[in-house]
């Protein structure tokens, strides 16, 4: 919308949708770059202005377009009438500036409806009940306005939510880099809430977790042509749960995979084409492999750990074996290992998931062996004789029922592709934590300390490699936000100075490169392709992780677009 003769051609498109016979909510953003506007009036006279006076003067914004929008309407001769947040029955918590949404009271809006008109809607925006019941303007942060739409969809049951952007949809990966990226006529909310995380801004992932949890066709297309873009599909019902809209559970799954391995290679050269060469000789020798992790390396080496399905380990270890012979260092694994996941949209995304988790485990004096994580999912390898306690202690924490809770699950292979999209995230930051004390609660204190204070950690890496120290020690790496990084540098140099010959290290300045796909689990090599196309290069790998559907390489900086 940022023009007039923008708003009247939307105007336009409107309401040839309704002719065509359709019941019309529409939700807006603010004209422009009228937010980038309203930022700056504000700085000019503070540079600390509080965060319900931001909301006051940003919600503004929307209200211009719903207004002008609704004119355009009724000129046309189609009825209209706009809503701001408030008067849309949008109630959201009272956290200004970043506001999640509790539930859409959607009376007025149907009522509305009933009357044959199109209702305009003030995306970004909502109400709190503040003290004595006094509604307070609120604002939802980054991406408000897809939330918001979303968000209407799901309360009102819609048939499809289509978000009008200025792209065509979702591409395969970013067209300013990589010049031939594609258009994807479809793809799984998992596969476009792992994208959305690491970086691809069509969509915010909290509008995804919605459409998710909510089982919401969602359509993102151009508002320059009539083509017909991208769907987002969902295997969900639509059910709402007592946590409201946005407040429910983001963990609504919890598995334990039996009979696995962990095959760990340490001390191996630290130079491209290392994992390219392991990867590629285990696709020769017909093993599937789950999860790989690479901890940042030491001296010149560098340790790699995966897991397999237990029946695989004899192959497994075979074609490790040929590997080490060339290129030196040390084999070990075992066996009668379990892994446990829990799932569900958002989960990095949200503080204190993963230490809920990690914290369950420790005071069931259970110890971790490995870490993957991801936006959709949480996996952790452990001892097998701990298993059905773990799946019985965490299923509590996050209050799941028996129908939430699996053991050896049937993945179904519906063909799809093994890499959808790739993703570049910039806005990372690489961190290790070396020497830490290897024994429950470790992992649990330091996602604890930093999520009290809102930071998410991301690509968190356990390494296998234990230090030869009076008492057994570990390094454990992860990434956060750039902006985090002095507070959570602050938080964790407090922490370890509890824990002796513990030390932090930060590494240098990183990006993260992620391949995404829902057929990667019943593909074999596909991690062998992406390590081989970086390997081609001469680009180190720093770090590795991986889940079912994510292949995750921290490289230098420099490397990120080539």
């Amino acid at each position: 919308l940022g023009s007039i003769e923008r708003i009247k051609a939307v105007a336009q498109r409107i309401k040839e949708s309704k002719d065509n016979g359709n019941d019309l909510v529409v939700v807006v953003s603010a004209m422009g770059h009228t937010t980038d506007q309203l930022t700056q009036l504000a700085s000019e006279i503070t540079i600390h202005p509080t965060l319900r006076e931001m909301d006051m003067l940003l919600s503004t914004g929307e209200q211009v377009s719903i207004s002008l929008l609704t004119m355009a309407l009724n000129e046309l001769g189609s009825p209209a009438i706009s809503l701001t947040g408030t008067q849309a029955g949008i109630i959201t918590e009272s956290a200004h500036g970043r506001a999640r949404i509790i539930e859409i009271r959607t009376e007025r809006i149907k009522n509305l409806i009933d009357q044959g008109k199109t209702v305009v809607i003030a995306g970004f925006q909502g109400t709190s009940l503040g003290i004595g019941g006094i509604a307070e303007i609120t604002t939802l942060g980054r991406g408000g306005s897809d939330t918001s739409a979303v968000a209407i969809a799901a309360s009102l049951a819609a048939e499809k939510c289509e978000i009008y952007t200025d792209v065509p949809g979702v591409l395969t990966t970013d067209p300013r880099i990589v010049k031939n990226a594609q258009l994807m006529k479809r793809i799984s909310c998992d596969e476009m809430l792992e994208l959305a995380s690491l970086g691809a801004a069509v969509l915010h992932p909290r509008a995804v977790e919605i459409a998710r949890n909510f089982g919401i066709t969602l359509v993102v297309k151009s508002s320059w042509d009539k083509l017909d873009g991208t769907t987002l599909t969902s295997n969900k019902n639509l059910t709402f749960s007592k946590g409201g809209i946005e407040h429910r559970s983001p963990v609504d799954g919890l598995e334990l995979v039996e009979d696995q391995a962990v095959v760990a290679l340490s001390n191996i050269p630290d130079r491209p084409g290392i994992a390219a060469e392991l990867f590629e000789s285990l696709s020769d020798g017909g093993v599937n492999v789950d999860l790989i992790i690479q901890a940042t390396h030491q001296l010149n080496t560098n340790d790699i750990t995966f897991t397999i399905a237990e029946y695989e380990l004899n192959r497994a270890c075979a074609q490790c074996e040929k590997l080490i012979n060339i290129v030196g260092g040390e084999i070990s694994y075992k066996k009668n290992q379990s892994k446990l996941s829990i799932y569900g949209a958002g989960i990095m995304g949200r503080a204190g998931i993963a230490s809920s988790l990690f914290q369950t485990l420790s005071d069931s004096e259970i110890n971790i062996r490995l870490i993957a994580t991801s936006e959709v999912k949480v996996s952790c390898v452990i001892d097998a004789e701990f298993g059905k306690k773990a799946l019985r202690n965490v299923g509590e924490v996050f209050k799941l029922n028996n129908k939430q809770i699996t053991i050896n699950p049937i993945i179904e292979n519906k063909d799809e592709p093994e890499v959808r999209g790739i993703a570049l995230d910039k806005d990372q930051i690489q961190v290790s934590v070396k020497n830490v004390p290897d024994q429950p609660g470790t992992a649990s204190t330091i996602c604890s300390t930093l999520a009290e204070k809102n930071i998410s950690l991301d690509t968190i890496v356990q390494s296998e490699r234990n230090h030869k120290t009076k008492t057994k020690t570990k390094d454990i790496s992860f990434t956060l936000k750039k902006n985090d990084r002095s507070e959570a540098k602050y938080l964790l140099q407090e922490l370890l100075s509890k824990w002796k010959g513990s030390k932090l290290e930060e590494g240098n300045a990183i990006v993260r490169i992620s391949a995404v796909g829902s057929g990667m689990p019943f593909t074999k090599g596909t991690a062998g392709k992406i390590f081989r196309a970086l390997a081609n290069q001469k680009i180190n790998i720093e770090m590795i992780a991986t889940s079912e559907i994510r292949t995750t390489c921290i490289i230098s900086e420099k490397y990120g677009e080539k």
